[in-house]
């Protein structure tokens, strides 16, 4: 690896800062330029004692990097590469999405998934399409707007509740919201839908919304947002008195659950972490708890964080990315006291979106590993963990050429992908 690394750097100080030929005004979106103190790991157990995916291949970006910054630490970019050694099959098992934003694996086998432009669709274990399920609110659907995230309730099978993300259009501009519907028994329509919690203030734009949601064990939820994506906006994710550029942690009805900030006043009590850019991944790890997110950079700089209560991660003072203009980001440095490095980043950027871990026996060297979804790397990521460090990555479905947005593990064992384009792909063992 040391070998590795010192290649590496040379090659970063000699390409400099831009790639000519190279499109970045779209990050992560065609329609619009976007979307796209170092934490002390614990000693957690080795996620995969038994795995046998080949580790130690060459790392698998092989592009130059957009900058000339230096890693914080040994395998913080670019890690070994590594490739899943059972054999696998890719099928589709939709074609008929309409933008399809989130999935999740229903309790009976099912997979809910949103629509962008504001529907809920049911799709069958074998790839049938319900007809779209209304019921929302005015969305913002401009640029990355529209209705984002999805996730059951842990008692989704009595109480039939389904909480959502979404950006909201209201006469005060948009803001990205929390909301509450009841699915109706024929499963045609939601029922009362309720916001119950806004990341304000309002503002009128089209980007860097988030967001993702996801349960915790004990029944709390986790909400992302992003920083609006604006000169205006950018530095709020680095205040307390609002919800842009946060990790926020609610209960049910919208409320704070602890407030991580006591000794500042204005402080929002919702807040769990704060100085994030673009938030479009967050997953839990199923036998430690630990909460990790995936973070849009800007012109290089993706992060994957583990994300600590009160912490500071450090957007716009801290970046391994470029303004899209190849300029620095304020200052233009990487490392800042009091802020959090991010475990792992990508330059060039892979837009990483939904992330999920692989909480299935089938696939045993993919066992508690991370999966996330890469929109302009156009491939999902695998990363192996140990000791809340990445030793291993490799990149599937990569020959497809699809934008992946969002991702969940079926009842079945298989990973399945929904795209941009409509798709939704299902990845496991050959049969």
């Amino acid at each position: 690896m040391k070998i590795i690394l010192i290649v590496f750097v040379l090659f970063g100080l000699l390409s400099g800062c831009a790639s000519p030929g190279i499109d970045y005004t779209s990050e992560n979106e065609t329609d619009i330029s976007q979307e796209r103190e170092e934490t002390t790991p614990k000693p957690n157990e080795k996620d995969s004692p038994d795995n046998e995916s080949d580790v130690d291949l060459p790392p698998v970006e092989t592009a130059p990097p957009e900058s000339d910054y230096l890693p914080a630490f040994e395998g913080q970019t670019r890690i070994d590469g590594m490739k899943t050694r059972v054999e696998t099959e890719v099928s589709v098992l939709t074609e008929e999405l309409n933008q399809p934003w989130g999935i999740v694996t229903a309790p009976d086998g099912r997979f809910f998934v949103t629509e962008k432009q504001g529907a809920l669709r049911i799709v069958s274990a074998s790839g049938e399409v319900s007809p779209p399920v209304s019921g929302f609110p005015a969305l913002q659907t401009q640029g990355q707007g529209g209705l984002l995230d999805l996730a059951l309730s842990p008692d989704f099978l009595q109480d039939r509740l389904i909480y959502f993300t979404l950006a909201e259009q209201t006469d005060q501009g948009s803001v990205t919201a929390v909301g509450q519907a009841r699915l109706a028994e024929d499963e045609t329509e939601l029922i009362d839908f309720t916001v119950i919690f806004r990341a304000l203030p309002y503002y009128e734009g089209s980007a860097h919304f988030g967001s993702r949601l996801i349960f915790a064990s004990d029944g709390s939820l986790f909400v992302t947002t992003g920083d609006r994506q604006s000169d205006d906006t950018r530095m709020r994710a680095q205040t307390l008195d609002n919800g842009y550029g946060k990790v926020l942690h609610i209960d049910r009805t919208g409320r704070a659950i602890d407030d991580h900030f006591p000794d500042q006043a204005d402080a929002w009590t919702e807040i769990y972490s704060y100085g994030h850019r673009n938030i479009q991944g967050i997953a839990i790890h199923p036998e430690t708890g630990d909460i990790w997110i995936s973070e849009m950079g800007p012109r290089g700089g993706d992060e994957l964080n583990l994300i600590l209560p009160g912490k500071n991660y450090g957007w716009p003072l801290v970046s391994y990315g470029i303004e899209y203009s190849g300029a620095r980001v304020l200052e233009g440095i990487t490392q800042l006291e009091d802020t959090e490095q991010p475990v792992y980043y990508w330059d060039p950027v892979v837009a990483p979106s939904g992330m999920v871990f692989y909480d299935s026996d089938v696939i045993a060297e993919w066992k508690n590993q991370l999966f996330i979804a890469g929109l302009r790397g156009s491939h999902v990521v695998r990363l192996m963990l140990e000791n809340n460090r990445v030793i291993g990555e490799e990149r599937l479905l990569q020959d497809m050429g699809e934008r992946y947005r969002d991702l969940s593990v079926g009842m079945d064992g298989a990973l399945y992908a929904v795209t941009d384009s409509g798709k939704m792909y299902r990845l496991g063992l050959k049969q």
